[in-house]
């Protein structure tokens, strides 16, 4: 019996009520966070900043994930989940009005570590609540909706900048917005959410890494699988001769790909697990790498993008929703922490290693790296399923 037929009609309104809020609030996150990347990039290549330096900022928001990633367990246990949401989102604005003030590389470099800090309490508390409240039978369409519209809010983030330009206070002020808007979403959902779980034994970031190493793995997978693609498909796409228009609406298709499948996929692990969903979204990752340079420059790379961006990301989707179903309380919240940390790292270490294959092996260094990593992942998923079996 699901929980929905539990729950009187006024209990299962205030449900789905909490669940739409804690999606519209990530959403709206997920869209000043989507602005600010290339929107400081965009200025601080105006500045004449070096490429270096203008990737090392962009580091310093994943960085601020990681760093902040163990203190959020007993942050949200001692303030309360809402009110830490609250402050984060206030927190965050005032550090976005900071960094439109300063226009600074160097003064961006702490004040945008900030901004990861600030953000990923957000993230951990509303996923944890999302997955404590979600029925599990429908847990898999709803988790894949949340992907499919935070991923949606990441890509109207850098569409807003079409609307109002790189320069001067407009695109900022946006973000703020954005920011301040999160905190009213959380006063407003705060009496249909649960309090965060304090029941079951205490788990720290470091223990939950012993309980799901494969599960962090996934994380870190998707994390850089996504980063580099991101990052280095226009350098793959140049040195075959792609004009940059061609690329940019490359990318843009793999970013729709992502933000459109999580739904379909969802519902897919509904009916045949979580696990073998997974299982099926790293094979065809391995197919898109090996399938790439084949056929890139033929009509066939645009159902490929749009399906690796779906597949790649569901590799993420997955992971929240055995998250749900193999954990609850205390160790629930420190797997939502642990995520943010595997995630960071996954962002901030694949573009790297990424780029120096391709400057090692030329630029299909870009398909092996990611066919490798998905490879890795895969060996990893069937080793565990005969440890099971």
């Amino acid at each position: 019996m699901s929980a929905e037929n539990i729950l009187s009609p006024r209990e299962a309104r205030i449900l789905w009520a909490a669940m739409a809020g804690i999606i519209a609030t990530v959403t709206v996150f997920a869209v000043a966070q989507g602005l600010t990347y290339p929107l400081l990039s965009f200025i601080l290549e105006r500045q004449g900043t070096t490429s270096v330096l203008i990737g090392l900022s962009a580091a310093m928001t994943p960085l601020g994930f990681i760093v902040s990633a163990p203190f959020i367990p007993a942050l949200s246990l001692h303030l309360g989940g809402a009110r830490l949401a609250i402050l984060c989102s206030i927190l965050a604005a005032l550090t976005l009005i900071s960094i439109g003030w300063t226009q600074n590389v160097w003064a961006w470099m702490p004040l945008r570590f900030l901004l990861g800090v600030f953000a990923n309490p957000l993230y951990v508390i509303s996923e944890t609540w999302l997955i404590s409240i979600t029925p599990a039978p429908r847990r898999g369409r709803i988790m894949g909706l949340y992907s499919s519209i935070v991923s949606a809010g990441f890509a109207i983030g850098p569409l807003s900048l079409g609307l109002t330009g790189t320069e001067g206070w407009p695109p900022f002020m946006i973000g703020v917005a954005a920011f301040i808007t999160c905190g009213f979403i959380v006063v407003a959902v705060a009496p249909g959410v649960p309090k965060m779980p304090r029941h079951g034994e205490a788990t720290s970031l470091g223990s939950f890494f012993a309980l799901a190493p494969l599960l962090l793995f996934a994380v870190f997978t998707a994390a850089a699988f996504e980063q580099i693609l991101l990052s280095l498909f226009a350098v793959y796409g140049a040195a075959l001769g792609s004009a940059e228009e061609r690329i940019a609406s490359l990318i843009t298709c793999f970013i729709a790909g992502n933000a459109v499948m999580q739904i379909l996929l969802g519902r897919l692990a509904e009916r045949l697990g979580s696990t073998g969903t997974m299982s099926f979204c790293v094979l065809a990752c391995v197919a898109g790498c090996l399938l790439l340079p084949l056929v890139f420059n033929a009509w066939l790379i645009w159902p490929l993008v749009f399906a690796w961006g779906g597949v790649s990301f569901g590799i993420y989707t997955m992971s929240l929703i055995q998250l749900g179903e193999r954990f609850t309380g205390q160790a629930l919240i420190a797997g939502n922490a642990a995520f943010a940390l595997a995630w960071g790292i996954g962002g901030m270490a694949g573009s790297p290693a990424a780029g120096l294959a391709m400057q090692l092996i030329g630029h299909q260094g870009l398909p092996m790296s990611l066919g490798l990593l998905s490879c890795v992942l895969a060996v990893f998923l069937m080793a565990g399923r005969r440890r099971r079996g």
